[in-house]
């Protein structure tokens, strides 16, 4: 899509655009909300290169955190990279899919560019694990504020809090989530209450969006300033959010929750806490909660503690929709999804992934115990996942929007600089938590990876070994198996070839159904494929149809449903008549050199075998399901 010409799609209409922006906040703003927790404490007071508390320092920082979120956030996120949408959707999955259809690249660069796009969405999870337990410890750590005594509380609070919140993922949001939009809107309005309440102490720290300030800190203080980016970041994590949350809202509400109220409300309260750190730098211990008048302590605590439960909330939920766009594409054994929602389809529930983050949420908290350790930890995934957005972005400026080589380049190095000074910032935290999110990321990167090959690598000696379908249909004219009553449908990847799954039941049944359905299911690189391209029917002798069965990376498979739509193509589907054939392979592990290492066979062996039967995956009757197994080496 050019966004020269491109027309937001979302409902123009003044009421509606509101309420999507206020429910936008709820969703996407929950995570980059919540930074004024613990951001400013880092960079003064808690990180491993505290910076020292004089006027000259403090308006830097400001500075700094000001065009981190301009040139981040709104330049580069919301004026850019949200324009770059697949059909409304957005988010990495989305972006390397658009970077994909680039028609001159070549084989290795598809592969690089896919690659990028993986390892991307596998840091998410490391993200999707450190959010929850750093702004949750943060909110719960005010308690410290109000008296010493909650101290050795602190931790089994705020592990209590993440249990709750992982264990109440299986009832679903739908019946909660209205009400995040309002609560965060409230949130919001408290953190710039909080800022000007301050700021009218030191009204002079508003200087410190002039650029000055943040170049003349790092005149006066290179390396100490260098080393100050790797806390500053913590201001713009989760602003990544805000595109990979575009396809429920729509780029326009995203665009105006930010600039008009999210923005100002979270650079208002940095300010304040600025204001009130020169004007008591004992202050640097807890800034945001410290900036509160006393008698308004405990409510904030509570604000603060329901704020971060609702930003966890938004990257589990994350976690679980990433899982199932990799499921469809191709890039994750299948595994049980729940709908946890009669009218939302993006409402869904994967209890292997809710476990698998509580597990790392919860020794997250005891590992490290405090938000200043685990800040360490943060930041050098987001960071290296801003720049993977920055290069894909970059391919599909330069490609599919037509922007000259000089124009694509500026682009390129404007945005590569920031993220490069980001993240070499933060890569001094590896040996202080941020090995983590990378473990994390590099593990899931290689599960992914092997997944992907490996099916590749089946899908491959399947087809080799299949016998060519219109030759077997040719050789039925000349006499052939018994034909029974009903429907035979067969699954398989390659229409063009006899599936195993037939030729197991000509050998052992020595019959064949009065019709023969072959079943391929394709999942496209949309969100979404509408009913009318869902089905496409080819029909051939014999009693023979190839049937194609399109869906978009997050629709949701429904194989009878989508058999009861071929009646208007002339094939009638009766349930009680039909016969479901499938296939169920065995991988047996090769001794001699494979072109897969034995390692990522034997990995690829075990997620093959724990994977989620097609016939729940595609909501296939399990009464009229027959499964022939067979042998593969890859």
């Amino acid at each position: 899509m050019n966004p020269d010409a491109a027309q937001d799609t979302a409902d123009t209409g003044q009421p509606r655009l509101a309420a999507l922006s206020i429910a936008a906040m709820g969703v996407v703003y929950g995570d980059i909300g919540t930074s004024p927790l613990y951001t400013l404490k880092e960079v003064f007071s808690s990180g491993h290169h505290p910076v020292p508390v004089t006027p000259d320092n403090v308006l830097g920082i400001l500075s700094l955190v000001f065009w981190a979120m301009t040139i981040t956030v709104s330049l580069k996120y919301v004026m850019f990279i949200t324009r770059a949408d697949n059909k409304g959707e957005g988010g990495i999955m989305a972006l390397t899919s658009l970077a994909q259809r680039v028609g001159q690249l070549s084989p290795r660069m598809l592969w690089l560019l896919s690659g990028l796009g993986i390892f991307g969405a596998a840091l998410f999870y490391g993200d999707a694990a450190i959010t929850p337990a750093l702004s949750v410890l943060s909110a719960v750590e005010g308690l410290e504020v109000a008296t010493p005594a909650f101290k050795p509380y602190v931790v089994p609070i705020a592990i209590g809090i993440l249990v709750g919140l992982f264990l109440f993922q299986r009832s679903g949001t739908a019946s909660v989530a209205a009400l995040f939009g309002p609560v965060m809107l409230f949130w919001f309005s408290v953190l710039a209450a909080l800022g000007i309440w301050n700021i009218l102490k030191h009204p002079g720290v508003m200087a410190a969006i002039n650029p000055w300030y943040a170049l003349y800190f790092f005149a006066t203080h290179a390396t100490l300033a260098f080393l100050a980016l790797g806390a500053v970041v913590l201001a713009i994590t989760g602003g990544e959010a805000l595109y990979a949350d575009m396809g429920h809202f729509g780029r326009q509400p995203i665009l105006r929750a930010w600039l008009y109220f999210v923005f100002p409300a979270l650079y208002l309260n940095y300010l304040g806490q600025g204001a009130l750190i020169l004007d008591d730098p004992s202050t640097i211990r807890n800034p945001f909660f410290l900036s509160a008048p006393e008698a308004l302590l405990y409510p904030l605590v509570g604000l603060a503690t329901v704020a971060t439960i609702i930003a966890s909330q938004a990257v589990i939920s994350g976690a679980f929709s990433l899982t199932s766009q990799a499921i469809q594409l191709g890039f994750a054994p299948r595994i049980q999804i729940k709908f946890t929602s009669a009218r939302e389809k993006g409402q869904i529930y994967i209890p292997n992934i809710n476990w698998l983050l509580l597990i790392a949420v919860v020794m997250l908290v005891l590992m490290f115990r405090t938000s200043s350790n685990l800040a360490s930890a943060y930041g050098i995934a987001v960071t290296l996942t801003m720049m993977i957005d920055t290069l894909l972005a970059f391919v599909v400026v330069r490609a599919l929007w037509g922007w000259s080589w000089g124009k694509s380049i500026l682009f390129l190095t404007f945005f590569v600089v920031v993220d490069i000074a980001f993240f070499s910032a933060n890569i001094i935290k590896v040996f202080d938590g941020g090995w983590f999110p990378l473990v994390l990321g590099a593990a899931i990167f290689t599960f992914l990876s092997t997944w992907k090959r490996g099916r590749a690598l089946l899908y491959e000696k399947l087809k080799q070994e299949s016998m060519p379908l219109d030759a077997f249909i040719q050789s039925l004219a000349y006499g052939g198996p018994h034909r029974v009553e009903g429907m035979g449908v067969f699954m398989t990847t390659n229409p063009d070839g006899v599936p195993r799954a037939m030729l197991h039941n000509l050998l052992h049944n020595k019959v064949l159904h009065e019709t023969v359905v072959l079943l391929n299911v394709r999942v496209e690189d949309v969100p979404y494929v509408p009913e009318y391209e869902r089905i496409e029917l080819t029909k051939l002798p014999e009693g023979f149809f190839q049937v194609l069965v399109r869906y978009g990376f997050k629709d949701e498979p429904d194989i009878p449903h989508a058999l009861s739509m071929c009646s208007t193509f002339g094939l009638k589907y009766e349930p009680m008549e039909t016969s479901f054939f499938l296939g169920r392979e065995t991988i047996v592990p090769r001794q001699r050199v494979a072109r897969m290492p034995r390692w990522r066979q034997l990995l690829f062996t075990f997620m093959f075998r724990n994977a989620e039967p097609a016939t729940a995956y595609f909501k296939i009757p399990t009464n009229r399901v027959v499964e022939l197994g067979t042998q593969v080496e890859l």
